[in-house]
């Protein structure tokens, strides 16, 4: 498969879950800490699991524009997704992500917003990485 590359970003990363990242524009800097539920101290700072769920969350909104935009219904000014990313270790080894998403879509009748949801699904980029990989659990509110 081949993607036809319209926009790229780097970032750097030092320190692993008690570090620092930032990409390479200087756009984004963040302090990373290890939650306590992974054996870290918390504290102020970011870690991965939360930068991941809310570029998901913002991604999966671009998608429903997307699809809506190609005939599908309009997504409403107050569209909202809630990204819930877990992390924890795997029956087979390693370590691997659970992943739910939320979404809200006030105004649009049940049926258009699974509809809606399901497509964008299929072209959020996200969505794709994760594919057969991840379990991502869907759910319109």
């Amino acid at each position: 498969m081949s993607v036809n590359v319209l926009y790229k970003t780097q970032a750097k990363a030092t320190g692993g879950r008690d570090g620092h990242a930032a990409t390479l524009d200087g756009a984004l800097d963040v302090k990373l800490t290890t939650p306590k539920e992974l054996g870290g101290g918390g504290g102020a700072g970011n870690n991965p699991e939360q930068l991941f769920a809310a570029g998901y969350a913002a991604c999966f909104i671009g998608a429903m524009k997307f699809v809506s935009s190609q005939g599908g219904p309009k997504v409403p000014a107050d569209a909202a997704v809630t990204s819930t990313v877990g992390i924890g270790p795997r029956s087979e080894g390693g370590f691997g992500l659970d992943i739910a998403l939320e979404v809200s879509l006030p105004g649009l009748a049940r049926a258009d917003a699974e509809a809606l949801v399901a497509k964008a699904h299929q072209v959020c980029p996200y969505s794709n990485a994760t594919r057969n990989n991840v379990d991502v659990r869907l759910t319109v509110v």
